[in-house]
């Protein structure tokens, strides 16, 4: 059964930073665009990052260009987004998704369970 784990969030201060990791298994996902997307309590979950299966596009949310950088490594099935220069505002569950590169959810055909990001300012 396919299967995604996220990792690597926790508790940072604003400023500092964090690598979230997500482990794919149950099935080759090297063909599959990965995303990560991102919930904040009250608010609907929101496009995060993407990269192709090949990693020759990478596609960002405005609110996270130049701080946040997605990268992959098909041999270990795994995808990763290092944030950096974290703010209050990027408090949230994040979900690392695999599917087509798109940056709604529709795009998107296995989800993770999610790991807490929380900011203090």
């Amino acid at each position: 059964q396919a299967q995604l784990v996220e990792s690597g969030g926790g508790l940072v201060q604003a400023g500092g930073s964090l690598r979230l990791s997500c482990a794919a298994s149950g099935r080759t996902f090297s063909r599959y665009a990965m995303g990560w997307f991102r919930q904040a309590p009250g608010k609907e979950r929101e496009f995060v990052s993407a990269i192709s299966w090949d990693r020759g596009s990478t596609y960002y949310a405005d609110s996270v260009k130049g701080r946040f950088t997605i990268s992959r490594d098909n041999a270990k099935n795994t995808v990763y987004l290092q944030m950096n220069s974290l703010k209050p505002e990027d408090t949230a569950v994040y979900y690392c998704a695999a599917g087509t590169a798109g940056r709604t959810s529709e795009y998107y055909n296995y989800w993770g369970q999610g790991t807490q990001v929380t900011v203090s300012s």
